[in-house]
């Protein structure tokens, strides 16, 4: 599977008084991702695929309080709760659309983000999933075991698609016990302890050395 991200700047800031002292509430609102278009990167998500993660991801994350997000991406599918900026409440489909709203939190990070609102920066999002593509006349389809990790706070959601498609996103990412960790670790892995003991610190050699031209 691979770590796949959207950015879409169709999205709004709200900022609600919620308390009689004048206490402020900061959301962010639209459209997080959009299905049966091709995006600026090449991808096409057919309305199924999204529809369906969309059930599984209210039922296992948005429900119970566990749709958080961080304040620009991460370097793969996981979510550091030390860098958490904003929580989802709702996401909803609307058509081919994936409609969610947002609530910024008070983290380090959240703080940082209603400063930028506050101060009239315009923010966008950028989901964060994992999942395997499939070409179809020259358009990458994302196939049915897409899933949602996450939807990001971003600075820039108008950046050329270099911006997008980061070095982490080009990996293969596999699930191990509820944990996401890199396929390329398990490969590793999987060649030192298949040599033979002759071969051993040239096979543990060439896969430090891989792994570092990697970095």
């Amino acid at each position: 599977m691979k770590l796949i991200t959207e950015m879409t700047e169709d999205v709004r800031m709200i900022v609600e008084k919620t308390d009689e002292d004048g206490t402020k509430s900061h959301y962010i609102e639209g459209i997080f991702m959009q299905a049966e278009r091709k995006n600026r990167n090449g991808r096409v998500y057919p309305q199924k695929v999204l529809a369906d993660e969309v059930v599984r991801y209210n039922k296992e994350f948005v429900a119970k309080n566990r749709a958080m997000g961080e304040l620009n991406h991460p370097d793969g599918p996981t979510v550091n709760l030390d860098r958490v900026s904003h929580i989802i409440k709702e996401l909803r489909t609307e058509g081919s659309d994936i409609v969610g709203k947002a609530k910024i939190l008070e983290t380090p990070m959240g703080k940082i983000a209603k400063n930028l609102i506050d101060e009239g920066a315009k923010l966008g999002v950028s989901s964060r999933g994992m999942g395997s593509l499939e070409e179809r006349r020259g358009v990458n389809y994302v196939k049915d075991d897409f899933m949602l990790s996450a939807v990001d706070l971003v600075a820039d959601p108008s950046a050329p698609g270099a911006f997008v498609n980061g070095i982490m996103e080009g990996k293969e990412w596999i699930w191990d016990n509820g944990m996401v960790r890199e396929k390329r670790i398990e490969e590793y892995k999987h060649v030192i302890e298949n040599a033979c003991r002759q071969d051993l610190e040239e096979k543990a050699l060439s896969v430090f050395k891989d792994f570092m031209s990697s970095i």
